[in-house]
């Protein structure tokens, strides 16, 4: 729990409501990056974000990341947290936090945890549709922020940044590595042979998926808010969209399509038809995205295969093992079979 005292006198000498009215405070999530708390005093009803005391201290320089992007959006039509303030005074907390807007909604990873949606997406297809529609529309959204004039501007490296994924991520993986990767080779010997057929540099949120965001309750099917920054940067947006689509099954009308990701995906819209969707609201082209598809599941079996690889008796990682291989291997094989730039 947070030091509701200190927080008080903090929140006293920055001109937010509530001046000298009690805090309440309530947990809502965390892990070892960051936790969340719901903060309440009088008119003020807002999350906290901070680092738990045990992560690394370089977790602050991260915190004010989120932060930077978090503020960036206020204005833009990207649903997010409104940014309300932040505190690099670690005398006060402990840590570097920042104060973001409550949202009012859920999230596809609380309740059933992306194994049921709730109603009207449980039982009408049609609504729950609209949700996949608005997570790809989200995507967009955020591709088309102005990034240069939020300030935004040394946030990534834009330059070059398709010429350095292949070796960024091949130091990475030779830094956690245990075991051969079947499929590695080919698939980053093709990355290294092709790029996009254009790339217009954007905000990027970099795990974007259903388990990163927010949806109002109720229907029709609303956005609320993309959440978790971490891995947010100045990139190519449309490796959000790949990210988000990766397992995608061909077929979302077929029974197995609700339990071949962690959300049911039964009933849910193509992948054709997201990607259309997403091409019309961003504005891209999107006849390369082949590339991204190879580039997103070759990048995730990296990152998963840290976490195999010290995973000891932690069943959650140990479960990443077989992930990686049918990644790397599903990499390769559409590497190997798309006609993109032959």
């Amino acid at each position: 729990m947070i030091d509701v005292e200190r927080l008080a006198d903090w929140l006293d000498g920055s001109a937010l409501p509530g001046k000298g009215e009690p805090v309440e405070q309530r947990y809502v999530s965390g892990g070892a990056q960051n936790e969340i708390y719901e903060i309440r005093r009088g008119e003020l009803h807002c999350a906290l974000r901070i680092p738990p005391p045990t992560a690394p201290a370089a977790r602050d320089g991260g915190i004010l990341r989120e932060w930077r992007i978090t503020e960036a959006l206020n204005g833009t039509d990207v649903p997010h947290t409104e940014a309300i303030a932040v505190c690099t005074d670690t005398a006060v907390l402990g840590r570097t936090f920042y104060l973001m807007e409550f949202v009012d909604g859920w999230s596809p990873m609380s309740g059933t945890g992306g194994r049921g949606w709730p109603e009207p997406f449980g039982t009408d297809l049609t609504a729950r549709a609209g949700l996949a529609y608005q997570l790809a529309e989200g995507a967009a959204l955020l591709g088309r922020v102005d990034w240069r004039a939020k300030g935004l501007h040394d946030l990534g490296r834009p330059e070059g940044f398709h010429e350095r994924q292949v070796d960024r991520w091949t130091r990475y993986l030779e830094r956690v590595k245990g075991r051969e990767l079947p499929g590695f080779d080919e698939a980053s010997a093709w990355l290294r042979g092709h790029k996009p057929l254009d790339y217009v540099p954007g905000l990027m949120h970099g795990d974007y998926q259903f388990a990163n965001v927010m949806f109002r309750h109720g229907g029709p099917a609303r956005l609320a808010a993309v959440v978790d920054w971490e891995m947010g940067t100045v990139g190519d947006p449309k490796l959000d969209l790949a990210w988000m689509l990766r397992g995608w099954p061909e077929d979302t009308g077929a029974p197995e399509a609700a339990t071949v990701s962690y959300v049911d995906l039964f009933g849910m819209p193509s992948r054709q038809q997201l990607i259309q969707h997403y091409a019309e609201v961003s504005g891209r082209q999107v006849d390369d995205m082949d590339y991204y598809d190879v580039l997103a599941q070759w990048k995730l079996a990296i990152v998963l295969e840290q976490g195999f690889q010290r995973a000891d008796d932690n069943e959650k990682l140990q479960a990443f093992g077989p992930m990686v291989l049918r990644l790397m291997k599903s990499a390769a094989d559409l590497a190997e079979s798309t006609a993109y730039g032959k």
